[in-house]
Order: C-alpha cells, then sequence, then structure tokens
C-alpha cells in the first residue's frame, strides 16, 4: 500500500498554480486542466511535471492518463466517467499511482475493484466548482468511507476550507483536496501556508 501522503492536497489548473503551491510548500498536488488542445496540455503537464520534480514534489495528472504515461509521470487520478476509456492495464504497466473518484457505494465497489492508491470522496461540502448530481456527503460519509477502505488513503474533496479541515481529518480523512478556497482567495499564497499550518 502507498505510503503516508502528505494531507494537504491542492487541486489547481495550470503550471504556474503549480509553482505557488510549491513554493508555499505543498508537497502533494493534482493539475487537473480542462478544455485545450493536446499540444497545451502536453507543455502545461511537462512544466509542472519538471516544477514538481526539481521540488521533491509528486504530482498528480487529472484524465490525461496517456500524457502522464508518455511524460513518464508517477500518479494520475481518474473520475468515474473516465473508466470507460482509460487503458487500466496500461497505466499499471507504466508503473503509475492511480487515485478514483467515488460519489455512492456503486462507485466506491468499483473503485476498490482496481486496487487504487487512494480512494476520492465528494462533495464533502457543497461546492461551486462544478455541477454535481450528488448533494453534499458530509463528515458521517467520510467516516464510513474510512471504515470501508481501511488502510487505503481517503481524500476528501468538495467545499473543503481550513476552518473545515479539523473536522474532516476527524472524520478520518487522509488527503484533504482544496480548490477555490484556494484560487478565489484574496490571498492565495497565505491562504495556501494556512492549508499546510492546519493538516500538520
Amino acid at each position: 500500500m502507498t505510503a503516508a501522503l502528505p494531507r494537504f492536497y491542492p487541486v489547481l489548473d495550470s503550471a504556474d498554480w503549480v509553482a505557488r503551491a510549491l513554493e508555499a510548500g505543498a508537497r502533494l498536488i493534482q493539475l487537473r486542466i480542462k478544455d485545450r488542445p493536446e499540444p497545451a496540455l502536453r507543455d502545461e503537464i511537462g512544466r509542472a511535471l519538471a516544477l514538481a520534480r526539481s521540488h521533491g514534489a509528486a504530482l498528480v495528472i487529472n484524465d490525461h492518463w496517456q500524457i502522464a504515461i508518455d511524460q513518464s509521470a508517477d500518479w494520475v487520478h481518474l473520475g468515474q466517467e473516465d473508466l470507460d476509456t482509460a487503458d487500466l492495464k496500461a497505466i499499471r504497466r507504466a508503473g503509475l499511482r492511480l487515485g478514483l473518484s467515488t460519489h455512492d457505494r456503486a462507485e466506491l465497489d468499483c473503485a476498490l475493484a482496481l486496487d487504487p492508491d487512494y480512494v476520492a470522496l465528494g462533495p464533502v461540502y457543497p461546492t461551486i466548482l462544478k455541477q454535481m448530481k450528488w448533494h453534499e456527503q458530509g463528515l458521517d460519509r467520510v467516516s464510513e468511507w474510512k471504515r470501508l477502505i481501511g488502510d487505503r488513503p481517503l481524500c476528501a474533496i468538495g467545499g473543503l476550507s481550513v476552518e473545515r479541515a479539523p473536522g474532516v481529518i476527524e472524520a478520518g480523512a487522509d488527503l484533504l483536496a482544496a480548490v477555490t478556497d484556494i484560487t478565489l482567495h484574496p490571498d492565495p499564497d497565505a491562504r495556501m501556508r494556512a492549508w499546510l499550518e492546519v493538516c500538520g
């Protein structure tokens, strides 16, 4: 099973944001880029990977598993909708570690059958990031998921903030994914430092 991962897990959409997170002290970052042409994607992912490697940090590539393989990334994160098209055998052959999103028990069962390196649950709280058919999961669901997955790391995502972080940790989350609490904050760099402090 995956060794202990840093608890603070910012989810960001550019190499520039990755650079800021690394400077703040983050050592586990997800790069989630949507709706970009492939050449631009490859360039952005390559830049972000180089930055992460220079800081000894782990960069998780969201969705773009083929580019992650091509650029010798260490991690990829897939949503449930990606599982129909992703070549999971190729991902494993390339040695990539895998995170999977889940929102209900059926998705969790599907995810666990694939033996991921972490399982994500969301949205824990209401989120403005994207429209979702799932209502907020709540902290009780976080605790339930942790009981069900055991030693496997559990990532909580959706509506998380520095103020909510202690309760999410107490509920059993191993990783706390933050998006708009950072990117929409008036001082994102200070906010990331606050996240690192609360996450220990």
